[in-house]
């Protein structure tokens, strides 16, 4: 059986530091930890999920770019500190035209005043924040959703 929708994960700076990094804000988990329950929900949810990270902002860029071509339908992405900076990234994102959730682990709202602006936050479907690792799964089920609605014929 083929995959019905293909989904990109995208996660940022730092993200590879999850499980050691600040783990009272991060929690515990590896980014290898979380990637694999996504997958594996995926798979269930007949999805092909890619995933991608980088710690430079010019590598996201091109995943992002490159989305069109490879027929990405979708786009769960966690831009870590790039959310606040990265001008390129929204560029990137507006030109693909592929709708994307923006998710953080940690309430972004509630920490330093220079992380509750997002550069990408109003042009995303949605921004899933401060649920931890869990974020990523909502956001997975509610892009499958999504999609499943537009390939509804009425």
């Amino acid at each position: 059986m083929s995959n019905k929708f293909q989904i990109l994960l995208i996660n940022g700076p730092n993200l590879n530091l999850l499980g050691t990094r600040e783990p009272l804000t991060y929690g515990t988990k590896t980014l290898p930890q979380i990637v694999k329950k996504i997958k594996n929900t995926a798979q269930h949810l007949n999805v092909k999920l890619y995933d991608f990270q980088s710690n430079a902002e010019h590598e996201i860029v091109n995943k992002i770019q490159d989305s069109k071509t490879n027929q990405i339908q979708f786009i769960l992405i966690n831009p870590g500190a790039f959310a606040h900076t990265s001008i390129s990234i929204r560029d990137s994102l507006l030109a693909v035209q592929i709708p994307f959730f923006e998710i953080h682990i940690s309430n972004i709202f509630s920490r330093e005043n220079f992380r509750s602006h997002s550069w990408i936050s109003d042009i995303s479907q949605g921004v899933i924040s401060g649920f931890g690792s869990d974020g990523y799964i909502w956001a997975l089920h509610t892009s499958v959703r999504i999609l499943s609605k537009k390939t509804i014929k009425i």
